[in-house]
C-alpha cells in the first residue's frame, strides 16, 4: 500500500554563523519524510537540533540549504512559500517548547485561543467562535472560567495547555509539537498524548512529535528518528527501534530510560556513547537502509561489521522485514 507523503525533507541544513570563524551546524544534511496520518517521533539530547529542525520546517528559520516539500509544494523556495503562505498558515501549526514566551501576557486565554480563528476568518459570528474556544479548553483540561484570565496567572503546565489549544483550534493537517508534554504532570501527559492519538485516528492528524521522554515517544509514535549533534543517526518503526537499536547513540539513549523495577534497575548496565569510536577520516558516513524502513547513519566499514555480526548470529529479517532479535554492540 502506497502511503501519501505529506512532508518531505531533503538534505536540509540549518547553520548559524557566530563570527568569521565559527559556524554552528544545528541541523546538518537531514533527509526523511512524514506520511499522512502519521505521528513521527523525534528524540535526542538537549542541543541536538530537534527544535531548530521543527522551526526550520515551519519557516521560522530560513534554511541554509536543502528542500522542504509540503503536499507537493517546495515551500523552501521563497516564491512558492509566499504564494502558499495563507494555505500553510492554516494547515501547519507549531506548539512551542517555551510556553512563557509563546503567549502574549497582555492577552486573555480566550483571546489567545481565538486569535487563529479571527485571522483565518473561520467563524462568522462571535457565538460560534466562543463555543469553539470553550471546546478546545475542555479538550486540554482547562476550566471554562479561566477564559478571561491572563497567561501570567497560570502555572507552566497550564500555559502549555493554552498553547496546545491555540494550535489545535483551526484543525490543522500537520502539527509540529515541540516538547508539548514536558512541563505537564503525569496524568496530564497521558491526557494530551491520548488527545493526539484520538485526533490521529478521527481526523488523520499528522504530527512531528519532539520529546525527551523516550517511553512516551514509543507509545505515541508510528516511526521514530534519533538526532545527535545536528545529524539524524537512526530512523525506524517505533517497536523496531526499541527492540533492535543499531546505532550506539540510540543504544545509549534507550539504556537511560527509567525502569519502574528497583531490582532490575540495580543490575542493568547503562551504555555510554563515545563519538570518538567512529573513524570517518577516510570512509565517510551516509544514510543507509539496513532493513526495510530501518535507516542508520554509518560508514561502509561499520555496515560491513553489522552484516558480519548478523550472519555470524544467523539472524534473518522476518516477514515484515525487521530484525526482531536484539543485536548487541553492532557497530
Amino acid at each position: 500500500m502506497n502511503k501519501e507523503k505529506i512532508l518531505e525533507i531533503k538534505n536540509l541544513s540549518q547553520h548559524f554563523k557566530l563570527d568569521k570563524n565559527t559556524v554552528v551546524k544545528a541541523v546538518d544534511n537531514i533527509t526523511f519524510e512524514i506520511y499522512k496520518g502519521e505521528i513521527f517521533g523525534l528524540v535526542g539530547e538537549s542541543g541536538s537540533g530537534k527544535s531548530t529542525l521543527g522551526r526550520s520546517i515551519i519557516k521560522l528559520h530560513e534554511p541554509t540549504s536543502g528542500e522542504i516539500i509540503y503536499k507537493g509544494n517546495k515551500i523552501s523556495e521563497k516564491k512558492i512559500y509566499k504564494k502558499e503562505k495563507k494555505f500553510l498558515k492554516k494547515n501547519m501549526q507549531i506548539i512551542f517548547q517555551d510556553s512563557t514566551s509563546a503567549l502574549n501576557p497582555r492577552m486573555t486565554v480566550g483571546d489567545i485561543i481565538s486569535e487563529p480563528l479571527k485571522i483565518q476568518g473561520i467563524y462568522n459570528n462571535k457565538e460560534e467562535q466562543l463555543n469553539k474556544v470553550y471546546e478546545m479548553m475542555s479538550l486540554v483540561g482547562l476550566d471554562k472560567s479561566y477564559i478571561n484570565r491572563y497567561s501570567t496567572e497560570f502555572s507552566g503546565g497550564q500555559r502549555q495547555r493554552i498553547g496546545i489549544a491555540r494550535a489545535l483550534c483551526i484543525n490543522p493537517e500537520f502539527i509540529i509539537a515541540d516538547e508539548p508534554i514536558a512541563s505537564l504532570d503525569v496524568s496530564l501527559q497521558a491526557q494530551i498524548v491520548n488527545l493526539f492519538k484520538k485526533l490521529q485516528k478521527k481526523k488523520e492528524l499528522t504530527c512531528l512529535f519532539i520529546a525527551h521522554d523516550l517511553s512516551m515517544v514509543r507509545h505515541i509514535s508510528d516511526r521514530i528518528g534519533v538526532m545527535y549533534n545536528g545529524k539524524l543517526v537512526e530512523l525506524a518503526q517505533a517497536n523496531e527501534l526499541y527492540n533492535n537499536p543499531i546505532h550506539p547513540y540510540t543504544k545509549s539513549l534507550l539504556s537511560a530510560i527509567p525502569v519502574p523495577d528497583p531490582k532490575y534497575a540495580k543490575i542493568r548496565t547503562k551504555t555510554i556513547y563515545n563519538p570518538s569510536i567512529h573513524d570517518y577520516s577516510d570512509d565517510k558516513p551516509k544514510w543507509i537502509e539496513v532493513s526495510s524502513g530501518h535507516y542508520i547513519y554509518a560508514s561502509e566499514k561499520e555496515l560491513c561489521i553489522y552484516n558480519q555480526k548478523i550472519d555470524k548470529l544467523g539472524l534473518k529479517p522476518d516477514n515484515d522485514g525487521y530484525m526482531r532479535n536484539i543485536v548487541k554492540n553492532i557497530i
